[in-house]
């Protein structure tokens, strides 16, 4: 458009309607900024599952409540054997009332304190097994994955130990080392992480080939860093569910080795012992309460985190966000 006509079309137009607007810088970066969060947002879907919600206010409750629970008043403890005033013996069976909660096992140990001790037991053997299996199976998964190098010794080494059936290997441990906390730990971190390291491996072999890794490649962005900030971040859904079912998993195998006698020694009370103990005594109708309390803390614990598990990971999915 010429000048001319540009005058003549400014002329006919009412300059009161109009007021120039002046730069500022400040206003210019306001304008640019976001204050997305992917966990907030995660979060925010998360908190909307009111089922997901109230389990996690339950499990929270539940751990505060195992940790601090002997240093509560009058609490017993959980390895003694208490003794009837009346006969001088062990207060065996004896059933539930304002004394002993939970009432007392065969030889006189109040269940009330076991089974708190008992789950502290588990929820140690879980989280450590979780948390293993989530650092160890995505830093070998991902270096198995993304460097082509890698590929076939580790998937060798995967084999072999893949077709050792994981309960052998458990009862082999227990065999060789004496029956402990540590012990158990060990032989269930021995082969914990290769569920999640051949899914984190499956998973990155779909996504390494991407323009976007390509071009950062070429760029001479560091392995470390392309897995770190532009891998793993599109596989935090279902790391977070693996890493949530792998707790009660954890507990469901000391509960089988309990059962099958190469558990925990009677000394150390686990959820496994207490569901042992109880399994016994179940074809007795006076005596079930012995099964029935650690199983419900139980089932707690393990339904908790498959809820949980599941609704982060699809929280944790950005296609479900805010």
């Amino acid at each position: 458009m010429s000048n001319a006509k540009v005058n003549k079309l400014s002329d006919g137009l009412n300059e009161n309607l109009f007021e120039f607007a002046e730069f500022d810088d400040k206003e210019a970066q306001r304008a640019g900024y976001s204050n997305y969060s992917y966990w907030r947002s995660t979060w925010q879907v998360f908190i909307r599952n009111k089922v997901a919600l109230f389990l996690l206010v339950l499990m929270t409750v539940l751990i505060l409540f195992t940790i601090i629970q002997p240093y509560l008043p009058d609490q017993k403890l959980p390895t003694k054997i208490y003794i009837d005033s009346k006969t001088n013996m062990q207060l065996r069976n004896h059933p539930p009332d304002s004394e002993f909660w939970f009432g007392t096992n065969s030889i006189g140990q109040d269940l009330w304190s076991r089974i708190w001790s008992g789950t502290r037991t588990s929820l140690l053997i879980g989280i450590a097994v979780g948390i293993w299996e989530a650092i160890a199976g995505i830093m070998i998964g991902a270096l198995w994955g993304y460097v082509r190098v890698l590929d076939r010794p580790i998937t060798e080494i995967y084999n072999v130990l893949d077709n050792i059936p994981v309960t052998i290997i458990l009862i082999l441990m227990t065999y060789i080392m004496r029956p402990s906390l540590s012990t158990m730990i060990i032989a269930m971190c021995m082969t914990g992480w290769l569920g999640m390291a051949r899914f984190v491996r499956n998973l990155i072999v779909i996504i390494r080939d991407r323009e976007y890794n390509l071009a950062s490649k070429c760029l001479g962005t560091p392995t470390g860093r392309i897995i770190t900030k532009n891998l793993l971040p599109y596989l935090v859904s279902v790391i977070m569910l693996r890493m949530a079912l792998a707790i009660p998993a954890a507990i469901g195998y000391e509960v089988f080795l309990t059962y099958i006698g190469l558990g925990l020694p009677v000394s150390i009370p686990s959820l496994g012992n207490l569901i042992n103990e109880g399994r016994a005594l179940m074809m007795v109708k006076s005596l079930r309460y012995q099964l029935i309390f650690p199983a419900i803390v139980l089932s707690m614990v393990t339904i908790s985190f498959y809820v949980m598990g599941n609704v982060f990971a699809d929280a944790a999915d950005p296609r479900n966000h805010v």
